[in-house]
């Protein structure tokens, strides 16, 4: 591995030489990588999809959040998706959102993986981004496939329709279907040649993407877990980082190597 190390460690408060390491091994690699998910959004306050009191208590996210239930009433489908969409527009980035795109902004060998569809990531600055499991902000037309960035909440129509008339479905992937297939080459690529691959606030129990860990450990690339419990990539990484995403990562990807 070029010199990066295997050695183990957990982080916690006042434990500098931890963050030391993993900031040195960050500014040697030649490929670094990063893969986010769902509890660096909840850090935010995407905390759930249910609101209190209102109809989503009676639903689950699995079935709505699914090809079968869009055909069967895509007015419902898309009512949670527009309360969804009014939940991220009331939060904002956080400081692990922007420590990331900030690092990103230096160094042009990083490539941002993410799970979330909440668009935080973009708002925060992040570019070099792949985003595996679409984007709530995406609308696709059910007829001629054409896709639009639609910020609107709430939407003022829905469903809503593309220019053809067609339909249209939230550009995010449901249970049941396929990873983009073009995205999620680039992401088992970016994985495999990263030195360094921080998986951050994932439960790395949602496949196909809890794959891209053990991938990257396999091609030789030190594994650096940013989580506020222990999860099965636990396991697999170099070093675990415990504790919010939004406390560590400014430290561990500040700009200067101590």
């Amino acid at each position: 591995m070029g010199g990066l190390s295997d050695c183990a460690a957990d982080y916690n408060r006042g434990m500098d030489p931890t963050i030391s390491r993993v900031r040195d091994l960050l500014h040697q690699a030649s490929a670094a990588a990063a893969l986010t998910g769902a509890g660096i959004s909840a850090e935010s306050g995407i905390q759930t999809f249910r609101g209190p009191g209102g109809i989503w208590r009676t639903y689950r996210a699995e079935n709505l959040a699914t090809p079968e239930a869009f055909a069967k009433d895509s007015k419902l489908v898309w009512e949670w998706y527009n309360f969804r969409r009014s939940v991220i527009a009331g939060v904002e980035p956080n400081a692990g959102h922007r420590a990331l795109a900030e690092f990103e902004r230096r160094n042009n060998n990083f490539t941002l993986i993410t799970q979330n569809v909440d668009g935080l990531h973009d708002r925060a600055g992040s570019r070099n981004l792949l985003k595996i499991h679409g984007d709530i902000w995406t609308l696709r037309c059910t007829v001629c496939a054409r896709e639009r960035h639609d910020a609107a909440t709430p939407l003022p129509e829905l469903p809503p329709r593309c220019a053809c008339g067609g339909m249209e479905r939230p550009g995010v992937v449901w249970f049941g279907e396929s990873l983009p297939e073009e995205v999620w080459i680039n992401a088992q690529r970016t994985a495999g040649q990263a030195q360094v691959l921080l998986v951050i606030g994932t439960s790395a129990v949602v496949y196909p993407a809890a794959s891209l860990a053990a991938l990257a450990k396999r091609s030789g690339a030190v594994i650096v877990e940013v989580n506020i419990a222990e999860t099965p990539v636990s396991a697999l990484a170099d070093y675990s980082l415990r504790g919010p995403a939004a406390e560590i990562l400014p430290e561990l990807l500040a700009s200067e190597i101590r």
